[in-house]
Order: C-alpha cells, then sequence, then structure tokens
C-alpha cells in the first residue's frame, strides 16, 4: 500500500524546548509535544518515497517539514490510498480536533489556501477521533491506515 499514491499525516514528538529557521517563514519556537504535519506522495515512488524522505535528516531543506524535521522523533504515519488529494481536507479535520493549534502560519501551505499543514497538540491524537471526523465529512473516503516507524531519531 505505501508504494501507491496518497496522502499522509506524519505523527511526531519532541521532548525539549528548541528554536529554528523554517525557510522564509522565519523562527519557530518547537516546544515539547505531539507534532502533526500533513502532506501528499502523487509523484514518482508514491507514498513509500516521500515516507523515506521525511525518515532522513535533510542536509539541504526543501520543504518546510525538512528544515523542522530534525528536531522531532518520526513516530508513525497515517496514510490513504485514496486517487484524490486530501491533504487540505485533512487539515482542516485535523485543525478542529480537542488541544489542536497552529504553532507557525503558512507551513506546508505555500501552494494552498490552508492556514496550515502542520498542527501541535499536547498529547497525540486519536487516529480513531480524526478517522470518525474525516468520514463525516467525506463519506467516501478510505480507509486510513497506520505505518508505525522505528530508529527515526531526532537531531540532539
Amino acid at each position: 500500500m505505501l508504494t501507491q499514491p496518497g496522502t499522509y499525516a506524519l505523527i511526531m514528538t519532541c521532548n525539549y524546548d528548541q528554536q529554528v529557521t523554517i525557510g522564509k517563514l522565519g523562527r519557530l519556537q518547537v516546544r515539547p509535544g505531539c507534532y502533526v504535519y500533513i502532506g501528499s506522495a502523487f509523484g514518482p515512488g508514491g507514498l513509500k518515497a516521500r515516507i523515506a524522505h521525511h525518515q532522513r535528516i535533510s542536509v539541504r531543506p526543501h520543504w518546510h517539514i525538512d528544515y523542522l524535521r530534525s528536531l522531532l522523533l518520526l513516530k508513525e504515519v497515517w496514510y490513504t490510498n485514496d486517487a484524490e488529494p486530501y491533504e487540505h481536507r485533512w487539515a482542516e479535520v485535523l485543525s478542529g480536533l480537542k488541544g489542536a493549534s497552529i504553532p507557525i502560519t503558512g507551513f506546508g501551505a505555500s501552494d494552498c489556501r490552508c492556514t496550515s499543514h502542520l498542527f501541535t497538540f499536547t498529547d497525540q491524537p486519536p487516529r480513531r477521533s480524526f478517522r470518525r471526523r474525516l468520514h463525516t465529512k467525506i463519506p467516501a473516503h478510505g480507509s486510513i491506515l497506520q505505518h508505525k516507524l522505528a530508529g527515526c531519531t531526532q537531531r540532539d
């Protein structure tokens, strides 16, 4: 399933206060908690290639998430193989979950009208709640699968 295209959410954690500059967006104060980044992978290699990219720490950041990824522990990925890119709808639903906040406006959303594609939570949001709200908004939405990761560390 990861070899196909789709929409995904990176579930990451941070254990201590840090600062990072996110390209032209500016400085971000990274606080302990859960960070969820929404994206889509409809290019060559599909989800597998995109997730492999996010598992590595980028020495030459390209996307906003590349700047932040070195500070966060990547724990798991939620994804769907639906043929339609749902990243904007996922961001809308995620922003409505209890405890969601936006740490920096415009993150991952320079090519759309979304406020952000990055959200923070004190604790990891339940996938079941996200899935339920998403299927209420988009009844024809496919399954949301979970891929747990191991060994994706943050840079100290």
